[in-house]
Formats: C-alpha cells, sequence, structure tokens
C-alpha cells in the first residue's frame, strides 16, 4: 500500500465531543485488556512469568492512552489545540506518527513543566476568571490539559512506539541460562501494539543481560525485524542464525487489535452487521480483535561451522493445518474477540460463518469476564 492509501485511511478527530469519546472508549477497552490477560493465565495457556511481561505493555498501553486523552482534551477549540489522527480503516488505533510525536514530547517534558505554571495555580487563575468575569476559562482549562500531559510523559511507564527488549532470567540447567525476552513496537505498517516473547537457551561464557557485545546487538537485531509482515519462522532463523550461542526455543506474538466501532471504523462484513445489529449503547459499541501467533523450535541440528566446529541450529514445527504452515510460518495461530455483552449477543444470533472457531471474551464494567468458544 503506497503513502497516498494509507493517508486516505487516516482521520483526524477535529470535534472536542467525539475525541472524549474516542478516548472514553479506549479508556474501557485498555482497562478490559489487563482481565483479559489474566483470564487467559488463569486456564492455563500463560505461565506467570509471560502474563507479567504482556501485562506490563497492556498497563504501559493504558497510560499512553491516557496521556494522549489529555493532549488533544480541547481539541477543535483552538486552531493550536491539534487533533488526533486514527486510522479509521484497518486499526482503529493512533497512528504511528503520534507514538512519535509523543516520544519527542516526552524528551522535553521537564523543560515545559518547568515554564507552565503549576495545576494549583492554573486552579486559582480558572475561580479567578468565573468569578471576576463570570466566563468559562476555557484557555486555563486548555493549558492545565497540556500540563497533565506533560505529567503523565514525566512518568514513563508508557507503551512507546519502541519498547526494546528486556530479558528476565528462568533457570540454569547445566552450562545453559535460559531466559524470557519480551520487548514490543507499535507497528507503523498496520498502526497496532504488538508484543513480542521469546524464550531462549543461552550457551555464551557470560549471562547475555551482562554481554557488552552480544547484548546490545541482539536487542538491535530483534528490533530491526519486528515488523508485521515478518513471519515468525522468519524472524527465529534469522536469530538463530546469527547468534551462534543463543537458541530460541519458542517465540510468540501478540497484535492488540484493530479495534472496530460502527462510530469511528470503517470496515465491511459479518462484524459491521453484528456491530449494527447490537445497537449498543455508547461505550459499548465496540469489538477488538486479539490474535496470537506461537512458533515452537521441535528438535535440534548440529551443523558444520568452519573448519572442525559445529553450532545447533533449531528446527521448528509448523502448523500441519495450514499447508505445513508455509503461509503463516508458525506452529499455531489463534484469533480471539474481546467485546461487551450486547455486541457478543448479536454475534451469537447471526452466528456468521468464519468465527464459530474464533474466541469470544465478553466483559463487562463489573469486571467479569466470560470466555467462549
Amino acid at each position: 500500500m503506497n503513502q497516498a492509501d494509507l493517508q486516505a485511511d487516516h482521520m483526524k478527530l477535529e470535534d472536542t465531543r467525539v475525541t472524549r469519546r474516542y478516548f472514553g472508549k479506549f479508556e474501557k477497552i485498555t482497562q478490559h485488556l489487563t482481565k483479559v490477560a489474566a483470564t487467559m493465565e488463569a486456564e492455563g495457556r500463560f505461565a506467570r512469568r509471560d502474563i507479567e511481561a504482556v501485562a506490563r505493555y497492556l498497563v504501559g498501553l493504558n497510560w499512553t492512552f491516557r496521556a494522549l486523552a489529555h493532549k488533544y482534551h480541547f481539541a477543535g477549540r483552538f486552531a493550536h489545540a491539534g487533533s488526533l489522527t486514527f486510522d479509521r480503516h484497518e486499526s482503529g488505533f493512533p497512528v504511528y506518527q503520534e507514538l512519535l510525536e509523543m516520544a519527542n514530547d516526552a524528551q522535553q517534558a521537564e523543560l515545559r513543566l518547568g515554564a507552565m505554571p503549576s495545576a494549583d495555580a492554573l486552579k486559582d487563575q480558572m475561580v479567578e476568571v468565573i468569578l471576576r468575569d463570570q466566563d468559562i476559562p476555557t484557555k486555563l482549562q486548555y493549558a492545565l490539559s497540556q500540563r497533565l500531559y506533560y505529567e503523565e510523559l514525566l512518568k514513563g511507564e508508557m507503551f512507546w512506539a519502541r519498547n526494546d527488549p528486556q530479558a528476565v532470567w528462568i533457570e540454569n540447567v547445566g552450562d545453559r541460562r535460559r531466559f524470557l525476552i519480551h520487548w514490543a513496537v507499535y507497528d507503523s505498517q498496520v498502526n497496532l501494539p504488538t508484543i513480542y516473547l521469546m524464550d531462549l537457551e543461552d550457551t555464551g561464557r557470560t549471562g547475555l543481560p551482562k554481554d557488552e557485545r552480544r547484548w546490545p546487538e541482539a536487542q538491535a537485531h530483534l528490533m530491526a525485524q519486528s515488523v508485521a509482515h515478518l513471519k515468525l519462522l522468519t524472524i527465529a532463523k534469522g536469530f538463530d542464525e546469527d547468534f551462534d550461542d543463543l537458541h530460541p526455543t519458542s517465540l510468540r506474538r501478540f497484535h492488540i487489535g484493530p479495534m472496530y466501532s460502527n462510530a469511528f471504523t470503517r470496515q465491511s462484513g459479518p462484524l459491521r452487521e453484528v456491530l449494527d445489529a447490537a445497537k449498543s449503547p455508547v461505550g459499548e459499541d465496540w469489538a477488538l480483535v486479539w490474535t496470537e501467533e506461537e512458533l515452537v523450535a521441535e528438535r535440534v541440528e548440529h551443523v558444520k561451522s568452519g573448519w572442525f566446529g559445529t553450532v545447533e541450529r533449531q528446527i521448528f514445527a509448523l502448523d500441519p493445518f495450514e499447508g505445513g504452515g508455509a503461509e503463516t510460518g508458525a506452529s499455531r495461530m489463534e484469533r480471539s474477540l474481546i467485546m461487551p455483552e450486547r455486541p457478543y449477543q448479536a454475534l451469537a444470533e447471526r452466528n456468521p460463518p468464519g468465527f464459530r472457531d474464533v474466541r469470544k471474551f465478553v466483559v463487562s464494567d463489573r469486571g467479569r469476564v466470560l470466555s467462549y468458544r
């Protein structure tokens, strides 16, 4: 898809009321995501260390949306207030450029805050305008929203455009160290948060996170390969071949989204009909896709290296039901739908083809998560 096509799918939210409704929807969605992940752990689909890694990024995503909600709280009120651009066709999420700008703003956050009045001072000025001028202090409210935005950025722990790999030690087995490597990106091609988990065995002399040569190289390699169109098999084999003493035994990728909502996104097909039929109240007219891909090593081969040496190479298992896995490049892939009760009821009543084998997580504002096949 060329740049013109991508931009045609982008839309600016230039109305304050619509912008706040958009962020209100995502505030609910991101809060539901951590509960869905906890449900997956309870079902045995995640180890505790895996869920802790995934939950960290989901919480960060919540902070990211909270910060952007402050930034654009007065979109449409002033020419300079700015407006959020989001992908209304394939993603439903803000475009990649929004997260790049947020990262740049974070670099300036301390400087910006130092030049602003405190939150208490701004509130005192608002009271003065209301009492003295009997007017709505809109410009002061906007200034406060920007201060809150930079305060959120200064706290950190957001979901950024790039979230560099981190290593979690699992155990030592003989001369091997086992690590969980996790990282995440906001994919620029599909405008979606994507989380990666890799289990690997390290046979190097120095543990990977403490190795001043291998660790930066491994981090750079993984970040360069973290794009949606690359198959897991391509990523894992490339890593395995580039690092003779690092052996990836599994690689998982989680695509968070797209988000579908008749109020904001353009979509066609059964899901649009389901959302139309649901006639859900504001805040509940959405469905979110959660896709998990997994690639696991089924055996190890020793291949010649140099004149006399050999190195381990992982042989990965591919999905036997997907043309030998050539299409997916994974051992398995599972899609789930996360949605409120009303859309789920409409989906169950219509029962469209293609959705019968999709896992459904039905969420409510009461904190309950129900899982259906």
